[in-house]
């Protein structure tokens, strides 16, 4: 089964918290999207049966191939919310439009915008 956006938001999201905080719990995700608990322990048994974390004493990591989809994701997060406030969108607006645009954006066009910032 392939990764969908849902749960690609799941992973950036157990990525950006365990950068924050030492450990992750689905409680943390809950309160971060402001979702039910259940919704997100839903998720989280989906992303765990896929190899996508790893849950221990109810702490959340990312496995190998969780954390490389969840890095992919930020990475394309944080490009294209710093390139639409560079031309001007306003930083709500950037970050919720990069939201959107990570998770369609193809590999050769993300690659080809990063190249153009570098310039």
């Amino acid at each position: 089964m392939g990764v969908t956006e849902s749960k690609e938001n799941y992973l950036e999201i157990i990525h950006i918290l365990a950068k924050k905080q030492k450990e992750v719990h689905a409680v943390d995700i809950a309160n971060y999207l402001g979702f039910a608990r259940a919704s997100v322990s839903i998720a989280l048994k989906a992303l765990k049966d896929e190899k996508y974390i790893s849950v221990e004493d109810n702490h959340i990591t990312l496995t190998p191939k969780g954390k490389a989809v969840a890095k992919k994701v930020y990475d394309k997060h944080q490009t294209l919310s710093t390139w639409f406030m560079f031309m001007g969108v306003d930083e709500k607006t950037a970050l919720k439009d990069a939201c959107k645009i990570e998770h369609i954006i193809s590999e050769k066009t993300f690659q080809s915008i990063k190249k153009f910032l570098k310039k």
